[in-house]
C-alpha cells in the first residue's frame, strides 16, 4: 500500500508515514515530533460525543481533581492571592470544584460537548488545566494558539496526556488504540512549543507536562 506525506497539524511541516495498525495509519513529523493519525480515520461528532459522555462518569472524574488540586497547591506557594483557572477540556464533578471555591479561587471549565460556553474563551487565565486533553486535539495548532491567549502572563498551563517515549514500541502502545486519541506527543514536541512561543517549559514527565508563560510579550511569536 502506497502512503503518500501528510502534513503535521502542528506546525505545518511535511511529515512522513510512520505506523499502520488494523485500523488507521499514522504519520511522524520530523519538526516538532508529533504522531498523528490519518484525518480520515477521524470519527463522526456523534459517535465521539457518545465517547466522551461514558467518559465524564464520576468514576473518572478523581484523576482529574488529582491532577487539579495539588497543582493549585503548588501555584499558590509561588502566587499569593485568589487565582482565577480554566479547566480546558473536561468538567469536574461539583464537590471537586466546590473545594477549589473553598480555598479561594476561581475556576470556569470548558468542554466542546457538555460546556461550550464561548464566553469562558474570552477571558484570560492565572492558570489553565489540560487533562487527558491533548490527545484529542484533531487540529492543535488552533488549540494551541488558543491556550497561548487563555493564560495571563506569568500563568501557568498544565497538561496531562501520556508522552510517547519510544517510538519503537508505538506500534503496540494502548493508549493509540482509543479512536478519539489522535494526536501524540514527545517530549520534543513541547519543546518546539516552548522555543517558539512564550513559554517556557518547566517539565515534562511520562504524562505531566508543566509550562509557564513569560511576561515578555515581544521575545517569541506563537507558533507560525
Amino acid at each position: 500500500m502506497l502512503y503518500l506525506m501528510n502534513v503535521c497539524p502542528l506546525c505545518n511541516h511535511s511529515a512522513d508515514f510512520f505506523v499502520q495498525d488494523k485500523k488507521r495509519a499514522f504519520y511522524i513529523c520530523e519538526r516538532c515530533g508529533l504522531v498523528f493519525a490519518n484525518p480520515k480515520s477521524h470519527l463522526m461528532p456523534d459517535v465521539e460525543r457518545q465517547r466522551y459522555g461514558r467518559s465524564q462518569k464520576s468514576s473518572s472524574q478523581k484523576p482529574l481533581s488529582q491532577f487539579i488540586l495539588p497543582l493549585l497547591a503548588q501555584i499558590s506557594q509561588q502566587q499569593s492571592g485568589a487565582l482565577t483557572g480554566l479547566n480546558f477540556g473536561r468538567l469536574l464533578d461539583e464537590q471537586s470544584r466546590q473545594s477549589i471555591v473553598d480555598a479561594g479561587h476561581l475556576v470556569n471549565q470548558y468542554d466542546p460537548f457538555f460546556a461550550a460556553d464561548q464566553s469562558v474563551l474570552q477571558h484570560s487565565y492565572d492558570f489553565v488545566c489540560c487533562y487527558r486533553v491533548f490527545e484529542h486535539f484533531r487540529h492543535p495548532h488552533r488549540e494551541w494558539k488558543l491556550l497561548n491567549q487563555l493564560v495571563k502572563p506569568n500563568g501557568w498551563l498544565a497538561i496531562g496526556t501520556p508522552l510517547l517515549t519510544d517510538q519503537d514500541h508505538f506500534a503496540k502502545w494502548h493508549y493509540k488504540n482509543n479512536p478519539t486519541h489522535v494526536s501524540f506527543y514527545q517530549q520534543q514536541t513541547f519543546e518546539y512549543l516552548a522555543l517558539n512561543s512564550d513559554f517556557e517549559l518547566l517539565f515534562a514527565s511520562k504524562d505531566l507536562v508543566l509550562m509557564q508563560k513569560s511576561s515578555k510579550s515581544d521575545i517569541k511569536r506563537i507558533l507560525i
